[in-house]
C-alpha cells in the first residue's frame, strides 16, 4: 500500500527557519513535487489506528540538540541541504515522503530522518557532510494512529497516549521508542495536514 503527500511543519516549530530556507534557495525541497515511495502492507485498521509492516528503508537522518521545535528545524534544514546538493558533489535527490522524527530522554537529541528514494543504495547515494548520516532501517512492524491539524507537543503526547492505549486492548507491545512522521507543508491548510504517531511492535 502506498500512501503519501509531503511533509508536515507546525509553523510554530519552524517559523523562520522555514522562511530561510526558502530564501537561501531550499525551496526545491519544500515546494517541488515529491515522490512517495514509502511502502507498507496493513495487517489490520481500526479507524485511524492501524498495524503495519515496513519493508528496508534507506534514510538520511541527522541528530540535533535544544527543544524539540528548534531540533526539528535545524535537523530538516541540515537533510534538506544535502538533498538539495548543497556543499556536495553529485545530483538533487527527490523530496520522500514521510519525514520521520523522533528523539530521547537521556540527552542523545533529536532525530529527524528523510527517507531515500528506492532507486538509491548506501553506495550510489552522493556521500554527506559531518551533520549527516546514511542508514538502513531493517523491515518493521509499526503500530500507527493517523491524525490531521497542528501537531505541537500536546497535540503529539495525546495521540502517542490513545495509541498506546489501542495497543494494550490489542496485546500489542512495543518494541522501540515512538516516532513522529509528517506529511505537509508549513502553508497547508490545518485539517488538510496529515500526521502519524508511529511505534515500532515486538515481533
Amino acid at each position: 500500500m502506498q500512501e503519501g503527500a509531503f511533509m508536515q511543519l507546525n509553523p510554530k516549530l519552524v517559523g523562520a527557519g522555514v522562511a530561510a530556507a526558502i530564501a537561501a534557495g531550499l525551496g526545491y525541497a519544500l515546494l517541488a513535487a515529491q515522490d512517495d515511495e514509502t511502502e507498507f502492507k496493513t495487517l489490520e485498521r481500526e479507524g485511524a489506528f492501524s498495524v503495519r509492516d515496513y519493508p528496508r528503508l534507506l534514510v538520511a537522518e541527522t541528530v540535533s540538540l535544544g527543544m524539540r521545535e528548534s531540533a526539528l528545524s535545524r535537523g530538516f534544514l541540515a537533510l534538506a541541504d544535502y538533498i538539495c546538493g548543497k556543499d556536495r558533489d553529485g545530483a538533487r535527490i527527490p523530496m520522500t515522503v514521510p519525514v520521520l522524527f523522533d528523539g530521547d530522554d537521556d540527552g542523545r537529541g533529536w532525530r529527524t530522518r528523510f527517507v531515500m528514494p528506492a532507486r538509491y543504495t548506501v553506495e550510489t547515494l552522493p556521500a554527506p557532510g559531518e551533520e549527516v548520516a546514511i542508514r538502513s532501517l531493517p523491515a518493521r512492524r509499526i503500530a500507527a494512529v493517523r491524525f490531521a491539524g497542528e501537531a505541537s507537543d500536546a497535540v503529539l503526547d495525546a495521540h502517542e497516549d490513545a495509541l498506546r492505549g489501542w495497543m494494550r486492548g490489542h496485546r500489542l507491545r512495543a518494541a522501540g521508542p515512538v516516532e513522529h512522521a509528517f506529511y505537509n507543508p508549513p502553508f497547508t491548510p490545518g485539517l488538510l495536514r496529515r500526521n502519524e504517531v508511529l511505534i515500532p511492535l515486538a515481533a
